[in-house]
């Protein structure tokens, strides 16, 4: 058996013309090149990578195939305007306001952005080993789930799968198909299981078959899942959501106190 060679794990496997797209994809989500920044010209891409035309062409095609840029043949290419996102996780956790929309519709609608959400199923069905443990389910036992699509102008965000304790959501309005005024966390508080504290466990993924087709992704890029769990009085898990959105387009924000 032959052993790779200490050097040979330095090196970059990828097409160059992946790896060009790469740093130019750091450069944006870093804000290097903010929203309505002109990239570097060709020219000067060409020169920066030691590539050719092609090459630099194959490269700005990927970062528009994954609505990070715009630009056409003999113009200049720019970033596109509200594509980066910073999530606050915990700017959704409280309940909606009494007539208000689901609190993630309302915070994604700051700044004029067309968000809504999109119900795909109800069912009840077996969850993933991970939500029956956050649930404290045993094998086999089944919860609720509510599956829905987050969109911002028409493209999709977000694909949530929540599931609840049966023994929670039977007879309520959570296993009816049609979207809950204030969402879910407005319910379960009326319900009286007001959410009293939420924990995110967050993975980098290669997204599955089903994640790939919801979030209509440019190619293999790994989606951000946050496994999240909701408590309420006692620590009585309540809720266990998987959330999937595309981990070239958001970044999460949690902020903490020093105690």
């Amino acid at each position: 058996m032959t052993v790779p060679r200490a050097e040979d794990e330095d090196i970059d496997r990828r097409s160059l013309h992946e790896r060009i797209a790469a740093d130019l994809r750091d450069d944006i989500m870093s804000g290097n090149l903010p929203p309505g920044a002109k990239l570097p010209s060709t020219v000067q891409l060409k020169a920066r990578f030691d590539a050719s035309n092609a090459t630099v062409q194959k490269a700005l095609q990927l970062l528009k195939d994954e609505r990070l840029v715009v630009g056409r043949a003999g113009a200049a290419v720019t970033v596109r305007e509200h594509r980066q996102q910073t999530v606050r996780p915990a700017d959704y956790m409280a309940p909606a306001e009494r007539g208000e929309p689901y609190r993630w519709v309302t915070e994604s609608s700051r700044g004029g952005a067309g968000a809504r959400s999109e119900l795909l199923e109800v069912a009840e069905v077996v969850p993933p080993a991970d939500v029956a443990d956050a649930l404290r389910l045993t094998p086999g036992d089944t919860a609720l789930l509510r599956c829905q699509l987050l969109l911002i102008d028409d493209e999709p965000v977000e694909l949530v799968k929540s599931y609840y304790p049966l023994d929670i959501a039977r007879d309520t309005a959570m296993t009816t198909r049609r979207r809950i005024k204030g969402g879910t966390p407005t319910l379960l508080a009326d319900l009286g299981y007001p959410p009293r504290l939420s924990v995110d466990r967050v993975s980098a993924r290669v997204p599955t078959q089903e994640q790939y087709r919801a979030l209509r992704l440019p190619s293999n890029l790994p989606v951000l899942r946050t496994l999240r769990v909701v408590y309420s009085d006692g620590e009585t898990p309540i809720e266990a959501s998987v959330l999937v959105k595309a981990g070239h387009l958001y970044e999460l924000r949690y902020e903490f106190t020093a105690d």
